[in-house]
């Protein structure tokens, strides 16, 4: 099976700062591939390579085309985005004092020929955000006032709207509460079966062993080793963390 992405040896410097030291890793349509690590292990730095943020001195990045994989080198974050792939960071990136319908389209506007179309804007916002099973109050309140949960929703149908087959997200529950946290997870699944590529960041062992295909630890800027979440255990995992190599 052809993965959505692969990064094959991806290498960068700041300075005299090795960034990171030839990262490998791979990501199939339909599966959860988990991010773990301290910080400081080069997780931000590597999904800011996938997000456009940053180009990689050495190494390559691949996309499935069609039947094949193809070397791509983004310009920019909008340059990933059109390539089909979305970050939801840690902090939303929301416009508080905007609507949903607003945030879904921020920066993507639906336009008329001389105003923004909001009738088609709502229609389509309404559509992507009853797809995640958003539960909003109404579309027209500001995002602020908000829950953590449905906040993070708004941000995934952003995401969605423009086609993304691959969604990085970054903490996706820190700072929910139980049930908040279930339903992002209740929504991650979804996704999964609807065939996205999901790459998933968090310190929380329980919910990456819960959502996750696959588990790749990183330490130092290099990747200690990936694991299918069903045959490790949290013990391993932390093992690979603290030690920076795979044991056994």
């Amino acid at each position: 099976m052809m993965p959505l992405l692969r990064a094959e040896e991806v290498s960068l410097r700041f300075g005299g700062l090795q960034a990171l030291d030839r990262v490998s890793f791979d990501l199939y349509e339909g599966e959860v591939h988990s991010l773990v690590g301290h910080n400081g292990a080069g997780k931000t730095t590597f999904i800011r390579v996938l997000s456009g943020v940053y180009t990689p001195q050495e190494g390559r990045i691949l996309l499935r085309v069609g039947q094949e994989l193809r070397e791509v080198r983004f310009a920019s974050p909008r340059d990933a985005q059109r390539h089909g792939i979305e970050t939801i960071h840690q902090n939303l990136a929301l416009a508080d004092n905007l609507d949903a319908v607003a945030n879904v389209f921020l920066g993507r506007e639906r336009v008329r020929r001389f105003s923004l179309d909001e009738e088609a804007m709502e229609a389509e916002a309404r559509r992507v955000l009853e797809r995640v099973g958003a539960r909003l109050p109404s579309l027209r309140v500001p995002v602020h006032r908000l829950s953590g949960g449905q906040r993070q929703a708004v941000a995934i149908a952003r995401a969605l709207l423009f086609r993304a087959r691959i969604l990085i997200m970054d903490e996706p529950t820190a700072a929910l509460g139980p049930g908040e946290t279930a339903r992002v997870k209740a929504l991650i699944r979804s996704l999964r079966e609807e065939g996205l590529g999901v790459i998933l960041i968090s310190h929380d062992l329980h919910d990456v062993f819960d959502l996750s295909d696959r588990i790749t630890v990183m330490k130092g800027g290099r990747v200690v080793g990936t694991v299918r979440a069903q045959e490790s255990s949290q013990e391993e995992i932390l093992g690979m963390i603290l030690a920076g190599e795979r044991r056994g």
